[in-house]
Formats: structure tokens, sequence, C-alpha cells
């Protein structure tokens, strides 16, 4: 049986979940990306919680650009400012890069490589 886009991403992603996994001094970065929108959270895996979520419709997104959704390059890179900018409020200085099993090309690139210039990932 042939898997489908999904399910093979779903597949890479549980690999490298095997990994992969955050602490409160340093959690992970986790990301999905949706038809419409992008969304990253920091996520605590020791006790289950999510430190703080950002995406493309929150607020504080709309706020800054004008426009609610969008996964450009362009957007991403606002997400990854907005999420570094609310993580250093709350005291993260580091975390730890999941990709969730998407290709590390394009705009999940273009957003890692925007935490890594702000200084979240290293």
């Amino acid at each position: 049986m042939k898997l489908s886009r999904e399910e093979k991403r779903i597949k890479r992603h549980r690999r490298i979940r095997k990994k992969i996994s955050g602490v409160a001094s340093r959690p992970r970065l986790c990301i999905y990306r949706s038809l419409n929108a992008f969304y990253a959270s920091l996520v605590d895996d020791s006790t289950g919680n999510t430190i703080l979520t950002v995406s493309s419709l929150s607020k504080e997104y709309v706020d800054a650009t004008g426009k609610r959704g969008g996964k450009s390059i362009e957007a991403v890179q606002k997400v990854a400012e907005l999420l570094v900018q609310k993580a250093k409020e709350k005291g993260i200085e580091k975390a730890v890069f999941d990709r969730s099993g998407y290709l590390y090309h394009g705009k999940v690139k273009a957003f890692a490589e925007k935490c890594r210039e702000l200084g979240l990932i290293n």
C-alpha cells in the first residue's frame, strides 16, 4: 500500500521525535504548516506543557502586519521574530528545533535561520 504525503511526514516526525525532547530550560520548538497558516510552539516535554504559541493567525501577527494568515517566507520570518520576542520575555534563551517531519527547505529553513539569527536556536 502506498503512503500519502502526510503519512510519510508523520512517519519522519515519529522518527525525529525519538531523538528530540525539550525540557524547561531548553524547550522543543515545533512547527506546523497548514494550507493557510504557519504555527510555531515551544513545548516542555518533561511536563507536557506548551509554553507559548505563535502563528500567522495570532493577534500579535495581525497587529504587526495588518494581514491575517499567510505562509509566505516573509510571513514565516515575522512569526519567527514574534516567537523569539515572546520567548525572551519568558526568559527562554535556547530551544531545540523540531521540524515535525517537514523537509528542511523553503519556509522551514527560512524560519529556522531567522530564529538562529535572533539567537534562539543553536
